[in-house]
């Protein structure tokens, strides 16, 4: 994700924080020293907070290390300002698995909200003043109260949570996945509307909540239904096969020209025929600013994109370009490149086999299910 910087790892999974995450940390010290005028105050205000997104990614470590017993792999966790973000490589197929990936975060928090809890309890120091304060109250059992709303927000029955994961997987056990997503997307929207309402009247950050709902929910049915669209195609009827190719020694002038002479961004490196990775249009924009039309293509060729057999099949393809930050994916076959895969491309492939099967949806965008 642009803009992380990275923290280290943990499992064996890197995580990282967004750079926003210093504005929280700043607003949170502005609040508590308008509220106390007291450091002390601000340091324990901005304590409490990573001790919150500590607990974060420990709910993400949940979803990961569950997801992990099922052979999915997660690229990274990443802090934000509204929570954290395990990205996994996909989506468990059976809808036991699914459903228990995505109770494992909000289990995570019950248990840390137990261990806490029990521990005050047991050593006599629950303030039965304070309650189950978030706002308030000793430390350690805001921390409590806190882990408690973590949970009972994320099983909530609207996408992209938890409870929305959750509700798709114990509906998939009874339906078609795609019907099952449709109903539990349906509900999120009906959720994002109340959030909606509900900010209107009462909480204006409810608003922001509800449209994080409504478009995570949009999302995942469009990308479901894309993928059920792909089913059994493979990539090979999909791909590029028009396309210019650079070296490693030539010039960035000659991509220049490439990219003004067609439609084509990203341009695949051949040395002596063999694919050396892949020259994106923000890489050579990034080597003409430091190195001029002179400069030549080895110097920001990126050799870690990803690639695909034109046998495999077009829906587990899709994936990679979540992990990757170029839009093309060099197809290959017995070692050789045969053809470029693009989202858009993949799109117009949608489009001209929906008006093939059902001239009734030949204009739906699945262009623009692609890009949500």
């Amino acid at each position: 994700m642009k803009w992380a910087l990275k923290l280290g790892q943990l499992a064996g999974i890197a995580v990282y924080v967004h750079v926003t995450f210093g504005l929280l940390l700043a607003w949170i010290a502005m609040v508590a020293w308008q509220a106390e005028q007291s450091v002390a105050a601000v340091i324990v205000a901005i304590a409490f907070i990573l001790a919150l997104f500590g607990c974060i990614v420990l709910h993400e470590l949940g979803h990961a290390l569950t997801a992990r017993r099922y052979g999915i792999q997660t690229r990274d966790i990443t802090l934000l300002p509204i929570g954290g973000l395990a990205r996994l490589e996909r989506m468990p197929e059976k809808p036991q698995q699914e459903l228990l990936v995505a109770l494992a975060g909000p289990a995570v928090n019950l248990a840390i909200a137990v261990l806490l809890g029990g521990a005050l309890y047991l050593t006599g120091s629950w303030d039965s003043e304070a309650g189950m304060s978030a706002m308030a109250g000793p430390f350690v059992q805001r921390l409590v109260a806190v882990n408690v709303i973590i949970m009972v927000f994320n099983l909530l029955p609207a996408f992209p949570m938890d409870g929305g994961r959750a509700l798709r997987a114990i509906l998939a056990s009874r339906m078609d996945y795609v019907a099952a997503t449709q109903v539990a997307a349906n509900v999120g929207q009906a959720m994002a509307l109340f959030f909606a309402l509900i900010g209107l009247l009462a909480n204006p950050f409810l608003l922001f909540i509800a449209l994080f709902v409504w478009i995570g929910a949009a999302a995942e049915s469009g990308m479901v239904q894309v993928k059920a669209a792909l089913g059994g195609i493979p990539v090979a009827r999909a791909m590029l096969t028009n396309f210019k190719t650079v070296s490693p020694e030539d010039r960035l002038s000659h991509a220049v020209g490439l990219t003004l002479a067609g439609s084509q961004k990203d341009f695949p490196v051949l040395d002596r025929g063999a694919l050396r990775g892949l020259l994106t249009q923000e890489g050579l924009l990034s080597g003409l600013a430091s190195e001029g039309e002179a400069g030549r293509v080895a110097s920001v060729v990126e050799g870690e994109a990803p690639t695909a057999d034109s046998h495999e099949m077009l829906e587990g393809v899709l994936s990679r370009f979540e992990g990757s930050s170029s839009r093309t994916i060099p197809v290959t076959h017995d070692g050789a490149l045969v053809g470029l895969l693009t989202m858009e491309n993949v799109g117009e492939f949608l489009k001209i086999e929906a008006a093939l099967h059902d001239p009734n949806q030949g204009t739906r965008s699945w262009a623009q299910l692609l890009r949500s």
